[in-house]
């Protein structure tokens, strides 16, 4: 009788151990993702305890006339001139836990604006980048795919 409630004993902390959430991973967030519109990949990296984004793929990577697309549409004149790919587009991010990175900002390159941002991991593949103004309430949330699983880290 004994063996029996060391064998019930045994299987309801294996089972209690199987049913315990994985140790959050700060760094889950690191790789290549695709955006949802298809047209552009961001490598997410690490500096410090910060997380930062730079484009590293574009569908349309050349204007019509063969030279590298640059950054038109940025308010500051000077930076115009500058190309796409490359371009740190992501910045600030901290881990918060529970599979979410906040207080970073996103830069769209199509209108020049920079946005308050946020990301939350779905699943290994799936990351929700949700940019906003003021409050993430009045925002807009992209889907993005993973392309490259953790890039190796930037100093």
């Amino acid at each position: 009788m004994n063996y029996l409630k060391s064998l019930v004993l045994v299987l309801l902390l294996l089972g209690a151990m199987a049913m315990r959430a994985p140790a959050p991973n700060p760094d889950a967030v690191l790789g290549v993702w695709k955006n949802g519109e298809g047209t552009g990949m961001v490598q997410i990296f690490k500096r410090g305890d910060k997380y930062f984004g730079r484009i590293v793929w574009l569908k349309v990577p050349n204007n019509p006339d063969g030279t590298p697309r640059t950054d038109a549409n940025n308010p500051e004149e000077k930076l115009r001139k500058q190309p796409l790919r490359g371009l740190e587009n992501m910045r600030d991010f901290t881990y918060s836990g529970e599979n979410k990175w906040e207080a970073g900002k996103i830069y769209d390159p199509k209108n020049g604006s920079d946005y308050s941002c946020e990301m939350t991991l779905v699943d290994d593949n799936t990351l929700e980048v949700r940019g906003f103004i003021g409050v993430s309430l009045f925002g807009r949330t992209d889907v993005w795919k993973r392309q490259v699983k953790k890039a190796p880290a930037t100093k």
